[in-house]
């Protein structure tokens, strides 16, 4: 009787330790400060993937003047996309103001597009995203030699893919997006979130494991193993990379060694020290200004 409560007094000490880092860890959440969606002029359309049969919803941002316009598709990430999205909005309505147009798609299976995103892989919204392009150089009024992929953490995945698969393509721009393969991605996400809960050299040891429950998940299965590196190497249009030194969800420094690595150094890159996975700066808790303006700048070179 005496033993076992010394074992059961050991466990509840080791509980009490490893909970520790819940007590201490600070936990406050800013929400993002974003334009809402009643302050952006757009207009609704609508536009169909050829290849899998589906109609595309999106909204269609115009700057002010008569054009033509240099043309951004945003890319989204992961999940459904929701039209309100504030980080997204900030991004869009930033480029609007400053000359250029912008389409973003609702994601198959969101909004008002046809489909399912869940088990979708990137070679099929790559594909949603080409949709996207096509359709604006059917329009008047854009520069239809100057039309390129925001993509934007997930997105940052399949812009290369969509760029590859057409020559038409002039830039692409990759908001947070990985260079690493996604289970890699995944990895340091789960060390990250488990840390959060406890010490991160037990996270570090608990992690392998989870993500191998992750990789089984029907939104995981069909881009598991995915590497964007083959894709990057087929790209020869301008592309631009922006990271936030403390992104929690992408390892940057490790995409960083992964583009020196396999020699793709003519990449403009980015790196804000104040942002984070949504590149928010920390003082004025909205979109960093530099990095909206170092995107316009970017765009906005790009000749064809």
């Amino acid at each position: 009787m005496k033993k076992r409560r010394v074992i059961l007094l050991a466990i509840l000490a080791i509980v009490i330790i490893l909970l520790i880092p819940l007590i201490f860890k600070n936990r406050e959440y800013k929400p993002l400060v974003a334009p809402s969606l009643s302050e952006i002029n757009y207009s609704e359309v609508f536009f169909t993937n050829e290849s899998d049969n589906l109609k595309l919803a999106g909204m269609l941002m115009l700057p002010e003047g008569t054009g033509p316009f240099p043309t951004a598709v945003i890319i989204q990430g992961s999940g459904p996309s929701f039209r309100n999205n504030g980080w997204y909005l900030s991004v869009v309505k930033h480029l609007q103001d400053n000359g250029i147009a912008v389409l973003i798609p609702d994601k198959r299976g969101s909004e008002k597009s046809e489909g399912k995103w869940i088990g979708a892989n990137f070679d099929e919204l790559a594909n949603d995203a080409l949709s996207a392009a096509e359709y604006i150089k059917t329009q008047n009024g854009f520069e239809h030699s100057n039309i390129g992929f925001v993509g934007m953490s997930q997105g940052g995945w399949i812009a290369p893919v969509a760029a590859t698969k057409s020559e038409d393509i002039a830039f692409i721009a990759s908001l947070s997006g990985a260079t690493v393969t996604t289970d890699e991605q995944l990895l340091h996400e789960e060390i990250y979130n488990i840390s959060e809960y406890t010490y991160t050299p037990i996270a570090r040891l608990i992690a392998p494991i989870s993500t191998n429950f992750v990789k089984k998940m029907e939104h995981f299965i069909p881009f598991a193993g995915f590497d964007p590196i083959p894709y990057l190497k087929k790209v020869d249009v301008p592309v631009l990379y922006a990271f936030g030194e403390g992104d929690k969800n992408v390892p940057v420094n490790a995409c960083l060694e992964r583009l020196k690595e396999n020699n793709l150094n003519d990449f403009e890159i980015k790196i804000y020290p104040k942002g984070g996975h949504a590149l928010v700066d920390a003082d004025s808790d909205t979109v960093s200004k530099d990095c909206l303006n170092d995107l316009v700048t970017f765009i906005k070179s790009i000749e064809r």
